[in-house]
């Protein structure tokens, strides 16, 4: 059986006190923009007007895809492991941004098609070595989504037990944004060509090429079309535990700061089960990944950064942590009018 949430829409009751406090800050009404906005959703999240951010996690999920036996990604499928010992080191993209701004980094073995040693200190979850190739079957079995669904929210809560309370996701998996094209394909009806992109660098004939591999599996599918049937037929393992952390993150009124194209999908996926978990969404970053502008549109999603990024990882979601800390400071350390003696001149 899937796991259930428990995901209700923050309560309303203490906005009029979270804007009051915002307006009587020493600042024209409104003069700090996106700062205020998000200043509000989380105070909204947390249910207070001194909202804070504590211990801030990334978890990157990995798992292998066998939709890459298609040719459908540049990276070769051995790249997901040795990224993961690059991580280790703390050679990554992801490790730097971790270190600047104070995260704490978890890497994730979904399923890996290796076996990493235990001295590694990887969270292991794996649920195989690889997702089945869904051009000719689903990608796992409604068991292995389930199981899914549920690792990935355990990840969150021991993350919660360590007093996070603002959280990322990234993942690394070769072959993930052919799961991701398909997922928005289904998810928000948005023609399948306007979904598939570059993914780690293919050339035109590259895409088209994934194109067609992507739309034969569409053809081939024969499920119920129902959102838990898509997730788990042609989704990836480090995807699947994405969602269920996502869903878990939520119950628990953690923000959430989504990253790229493929984070994107994954909430879209979230939303598909329970609604109001984008309630508790950030949305870091607008990548370079053909269709992440259109799923974030689907999603009335206004990013917070536009870098040109399409690393994943949790990066992009990472690097616009400073401007969320920044919201947090705004309502917490700027004076009120009364408070600095300074004349309110507007009502």
């Amino acid at each position: 059986m899937l796991k259930q949430f428990n995901i209700q829409s923050p309560d309303k009751a203490i906005e009029p006190d979270i804007v009051e406090k915002i307006n009587n800050l020493t600042k024209p009404k409104g003069s700090l923009g996106r700062l205020e906005e998000i200043a509000l959703q989380i105070g909204l999240i947390q249910q207070t007007t001194s909202p804070c951010l504590n211990n801030p996690h990334n978890i990157v999920f990995a798992a292998d895809h066998g939709i890459v036996e298609e040719g459908v990604s540049l990276s070769p499928k051995e790249v997901t492991m040795q990224q993961i010992f690059n991580f280790k080191r703390g050679g990554g993209g992801v490790n730097f941004l971790c270190r600047q701004h104070g995260f704490t980094l978890k890497i994730v073995d979904s399923g890996v098609d290796f076996d990493f040693p235990k001295e590694m200190n990887l969270i292991d979850k794996k649920i195989r070595k690889g997702t089945t190739n869904y051009l000719n079957a689903p990608a796992m079995s409604e068991e292995e989504m389930e199981m899914c669904i549920e690792r990935g929210a355990e990840v969150v809560t021991d993350c919660y037990k360590y007093g996070c309370n603002v959280i990322s996701f990234g993942e690394l998996g070769m072959g993930n944004t052919s799961s991701s094209s398909i997922w928005m394909h289904y998810f928000t009806g948005i023609p399948l060509k306007e979904c598939v992109g570059a993914g780690s660098g293919l050339d035109n004939a590259g895409i088209r090429h994934k194109y067609e591999v992507l739309q034969r599996s569409i053809d081939n599918y024969h499920g119920d079309c129902s959102a838990k049937s898509i997730i788990g037929h042609f989704g990836g393992f480090e995807m699947v535990m994405a969602v269920g952390a996502m869903l878990q993150a939520a119950e628990l009124h953690i923000v959430i700061l989504i990253d790229g194209f493929i984070m994107t999908n994954c909430l879209l996926a979230a939303k598909q089960l329970y609604p109001q978990v984008q309630d508790y969404c950030i949305f870091g970053h607008c990548g370079d990944e053909s269709g992440h502008k259109l799923v974030l549109d689907a999603l009335g999603a206004v990013p917070l950064l536009n870098l040109g990024l399409r690393l994943g990882e949790g990066t992009g979601a990472i690097c616009s942590f400073p401007i969320v800390d920044s919201a947090i400071r705004m309502i917490n350390e700027m004076e009120t009018f009364k408070s600095a003696s300074v004349t309110k001149y507007f009502k």
